[in-house]
C-alpha cells in the first residue's frame, strides 16, 4: 500500500533522512521505532507532504505522492494523527470531528457512529471544547478525527505519549480492532517497547536517519533492542 524508495530529506544543508526504504503492505500494522531524534517524525511529515524531500519516491497504492501538495494526500485515504495531537482547542469535540466530513468519498454529513463505539467518552462530551479535555481524551479525539476521513492508511505519531496507562491500553485495543476487524493499514511511531510488541506485527528501526532493521515483530530480538532502542 505504502512504498518509500530511496528517500532523502534535508533541513537546509543538514541531511536528516538517508536513502530510506520502507514497505507498509496492505493490511499490515507496522511500527516505526528508534531513539529520540533519529528521524521518525520527520519521515511521517515527509509522507504527509508537510516537509519537502530532496530525492526518492513515496508511493501510495502505486501513485507517486512525492510532489503532491499536503492537502491533496488525505483525500486519497491517508489519516494522520500528529505528535502532540494538535486538535482545535476552542472548537467543541463535535466540531473537531466534523472537520473531516467534506473530504469523505461518500459525502456523509454526520460523524460515523462507529467512532463513538470506539471512543464512547467522545459521545458524552460532544459540546465540550477540545482544550478542556484531558490528554488521553484529546488523543482519542485526534484519532477519531482522523478516522472521520475514512482512511485506508492510518498514520499515528506516538499516540501513547503523555497518556495515562488505562487510556494507553484503550488506544492499543482500538488500533488492533481497526487493523484486525476493519482491515485498516496502520503505520505507527511508538517509543514504548511493550506497547509496540503487543500492537504491531512488523517493525522498522531508524538510527541516525537511516533504516537499519526491518522485519516481523517476532524478530525484534534483544540484540536489536540493546543496539538501537535502549537509552
Amino acid at each position: 500500500m505504502l512504498a518509500i524508495e530511496g528517500l532523502n530529506q534535508f533541513y537546509g544543508q543538514s541531511q536528516t533522512l538517508w536513502d530510506i526504504a520502507l514497505e507498509v503492505p496492505d493490511g499490515a500494522l507496522v511500527c516505526l521505532m528508534g531513539r529520540n531524534g533519529v528521524g521518525k517524525t520527520t519521515l511521517l511529515k515527509a509522507i504527509m507532504g508537510l516537509i519537502p524531500i530532496r530525492s526518492g519516491a513515496i508511493r501510495f497504492n502505486g501513485e507517486d505522492l512525492s510532489h503532491r501538495p499536503a492537502e491533496r494526500r488525505a483525500p486519497l485515504g491517508i489519516g494522520y494523527v500528529p505528535q502532540g495531537r494538535q486538535i482545535f482547542p476552542l472548537l467543541t469535540v463535535e466540531e473537531n470531528l466534523r472537520i473531516g466530513l467534506p473530504i469523505r468519498r461518500d459525502r456523509l454529513k454526520r460523524v460515523p457512529e462507529f467512532i463513538y463505539d470506539m471512543f464512547p467518552v467522545l459521545k458524552t462530551m460532544l459540546k465540550r471544547r477540545g482544550g478542556d479535555l484531558s490528554g488521553g481524551q484529546q488523543q482519542q479525539l485526534a484519532i477519531g478525527r482522523a478516522l472521520v476521513l475514512q482512511p485506508k492508511l492510518l498514520i499515528l505519531d506516538e499516540p501513547t505519549e503523555g497518556i495515562q496507562p488505562n487510556i494507553v491500553h484503550e488506544i492499543g485495543e482500538v488500533i488492533r480492532r481497526l487493523n484486525r476487524d476493519q482491515g485498516m493499514t496502520v503505520l505507527l511511531v511508538e517509543q514504548k517497547l511493550g506497547f509496540a510488541r503487543r500492537t504491531a506485527d512488523r517493525f522498522c528501526i531508524l538510527d541516525k536517519g537511516r533504516a537499519v532493521a526491518t522485519g516481523a515483530m517476532a524478530d525484534l530480538n534483544d540484540g536489536l533492542v540493546r543496539q538501537y532502542l535502549t537509552v
